[in-house]
């Protein structure tokens, strides 16, 4: 069997995409001239086979890139979007209608909860909410109408990793579509459809695109669903920009060198906080501390820069002189791109409603980048002298 970093290399670059060069080049198109009624009619029948009918349809840019990361995920064809959260919802509104449920994860994605909340109950979709690590207890929620179970696993922020396969099995038993947020593993490190997902998403907008600079999203489907996912997404107006795909397909050639780069810089950052005393745990997948680590150590094949830790001290002064100061870590959301960056979360509880956080303190969200690590650990060791003066500061205040 081809090794997956072979498969990255070679994959969507069929003749007909690259025409002779070693790149897929961008096509820019809105609409596609004919030669002949017949050409014209033969592109319209095969408009959903990645035959040049329409622009929307996709070029040759977006073939390439949909054949590349089917090939990566293993599916039957793959759904282009202009954002993860894009890919995330349109995905779900595919398969739903007024009257069904779905079962969310409770650590997904803020946005992806939003959008359970306000535009899936304002069209008549229930969501119910479940534990991470409820492993097999899943089938009490499970209710006649129940259409779609989502995961996210890793989960956002506090990276619980969840029992995949059970959750998939037992969902399938009951006729509901398992959905995955496969961002943090970016195809490489799990392989979500062979471990029971019918249809695998990512934020391709981190680690396939790798440099921060481009927003797309894609959805990987099963045989049994890829028709459906294929039809609602143009239905629903969905197409990406052959720009973006080529900087795309340029990310993805070396994505198993960025994550493994990531990867061994991270768990060393993680390593070293795990020793800071200002640090309760460490929340990375590879870390006995983090739960669901067993199903990491049995499903992936590896991690990448995304970890947190939790404070066991601090205030908001304190964190703000950690933050501020910086030099290699800068402030910003999303990650996977090539650079470090880090975010303080205090309000974790009021993200969940049934999974318990029993941290006082603020969470900080690292994305380790591809600088040297140990430039990293002295940007966050000095972020600490700073974060410990400030609280020695306020001790000595309180005093007087």
């Amino acid at each position: 069997m081809m090794k997956k970093e072979t498969k990255i290399v070679s994959s969507g670059r069929k003749p007909q995409w690259t025409r002779g060069v070693v790149n897929p080049p961008v096509e820019r198109a809105s609409t596609v001239v004919f030669e002949s009624v017949k050409e014209m009619k033969h592109a319209t029948a095969n408009k959903t086979n990645k035959t040049l009918f329409y622009g929307r349809r996709g070029t040759t840019t977006s073939f390439a890139f949909s054949d590349a990361m089917t090939e990566l995920e293993g599916g039957a064809g793959c759904a282009l979007y202009p954002s993860g959260t894009a890919a995330i919802t349109n995905a779900i509104l595919a398969f739903v209608e007024a009257g069904d449920h779905i079962l969310m994860v409770d650590t997904a994605y803020e946005p992806t909860r939003d959008f359970c909340d306000k535009v899936l109950k304002r069209i008549g979709v229930s969501t119910t909410y479940y534990d991470p690590m409820i492993g097999a207890g899943i089938k009490d929620l499970m209710q006649s109408n129940t259409k779609i179970l989502f995961l996210e696993s890793p989960g956002s922020l506090t990276m619980e990793v969840q029992d995949v396969p059970t959750l998939a099995a037992i969902a399938h038993d009951h006729n509901c579509i398992v959905m995955l947020d496969n961002t943090w593993a970016a195809g490489v490190n799990f392989d979500a459809i062979a471990h029971g997902v019918d249809i695998s998403i990512q934020a391709a907008t981190k680690y396939i695109v790798g440099h921060s600079d481009v927003m797309l999203g894609t959805a990987v489907a099963t045989e049994k669903y890829w028709p459906t996912l294929r039809e609602n997404s143009y239905l629903m107006g969905q197409c990406t920009s052959p720009d973006d795909l080529y900087l795309a397909l340029r990310g993805m050639r070396t994505l198993p060198v960025r994550m493994k780069q990531h990867g061994d810089s991270a768990l060393k950052v993680a390593q070293w906080l795990s020793h800071r005393p200002e640090v309760a745990t460490i929340l990375h997948p590879a870390f006995d501390s983090c739960p669901g680590h067993e199903y990491y150590k049995r499903d992936f094949s590896g991690s990448n820069g995304l970890f947190s830790f939790v404070l066991n001290c601090g205030n908001q002064a304190a964190i703000t002189a950690l933050l501020d100061g910086m030099k290699h870590f800068k402030m910003g959301y999303s990650w996977g791109g090539f650079e470090s960056l880090i975010l303080s979360v205090s309000s974790i509880d009021k993200m969940r409603t049934v999974s318990h956080w029993p941290y006082q303190y603020p969470l900080i969200r690292l994305h380790i980048g591809l600088e040297h690590v140990d430039d990293l650990i002295d940007d966050l060791a000095a972020g600490f002298e700073r974060f410990n003066q400030v609280l020695l500061a306020n001790t000595s205040a309180d005093k007087r």
